[in-house]
């Protein structure tokens, strides 16, 4: 079946990058001249998905409106004869119609946002992209799942390799047979200890899951860190159903730390025609002091 559609759990507090979270949510902040969340919805898009299915909280209701039209905004610009900036809005306004809202009504862990989500997706496999995280790939990281999707029919989840001590802040993937960045797996921890972590390829925030996963987060059982672990959900379907990791090598950079946050920025400019050649000779200047 076709991915159609994708969940982006936005209720979290944006705490390890207070205080800028304090009254603006994580995901709008700023990466060279457009918020984060546009960066992993035109992901998304360019994956193919259709219908844009976000798990909100308190006080992110401007990532609802961010996604809307602005009729004062359209018309000054039109009236003043912005023809470039009205594209650069037009290229991410999105269908009528092709996004959704819920909210999260407690922080009971990405599980229970995921959940949230089910009426929305029904009984079909759906993308999830966990907005903290920035892929910069081509073809994208999520297109790439749904390519993997395709030729396995089952679950996908996309995986990188990180140092053994920092087993123990992620889902940790136990896997056979890896072919082509490709591999069956057979287990899937959420945040082992390193002494105990079965390998240390990470679960990194893109995932495409068949919608059994709906009837494990029914039970709402309270797992790892005391949240409801969308991890631990997946982790019963291996076994019953294909379920594959796939080895991602594109760019991943964390936007929910500072310096991740910082290391988006300059990478992201560095890698644009228009922002390239400012970037660089400003990195050139500080260096120098």
């Amino acid at each position: 079946m076709k991915i159609r559609k994708a969940v982006f759990p936005v209720a979290g507090l944006g705490t390890r990058v207070l205080p800028a979270t304090k009254a603006m949510p994580k995901e709008m902040l700023t990466i060279v001249d457009r918020p984060l969340i546009q960066y992993v919805v035109d992901e998304a898009r360019e994956a193919g998905i259709e219908h844009f299915v976000f798990v909100t909280g308190r006080n992110k209701g401007v990532i609802e409106d961010h996604f809307d039209r602005m009729f004062e905004l359209d018309t000054t610009l039109a009236a003043r004869g912005k023809k470039a900036e009205q594209a650069i809005l037009a290229q991410s306004q999105p269908e009528a119609g092709a996004m959704s809202f819920t909210r999260q009504q407690a922080p009971l862990g990405l599980g229970h946002a995921v959940w949230c989500a089910r009426h929305w997706i029904g009984r079909e496999p759906f993308a999830v992209l966990l907005p903290d995280e920035l892929m910069v790939s081509t073809p994208t990281c999520t297109a790439q799942l749904v390519a993997a999707h395709e030729k396995t029919g089952g679950s996908v989840v996309a995986v990188m390799d990180v140092p053994r001590e920092q087993t123990k802040s992620y889902g940790i993937v136990a896997i056979k047979s890896e072919k082509d960045g490709l591999a069956e797996m057979t287990g899937l921890v959420e945040k082992p200890k390193p002494e105990e972590a079965p390998s240390t390829l990470a679960w990194i925030g893109r995932s495409v899951v068949m919608p059994e996963v709906f009837d494990h987060l029914d039970k709402h059982e309270v797992g790892a860190g005391g949240e409801i672990q969308l991890t631990e959900a997946m982790a019963k379907l291996i076994g019953n159903q294909p379920f594959h990791a796939m080895r991602y090598t594109g760019g991943r950079y964390d936007c929910g730390n500072r310096l991740g946050f910082l290391e988006a920025n300059i990478a992201l400019a560095l890698g644009r025609k228009d922002t390239a050649r400012e970037t660089r000779a400003l990195l050139e200047r500080l260096l120098k002091g």
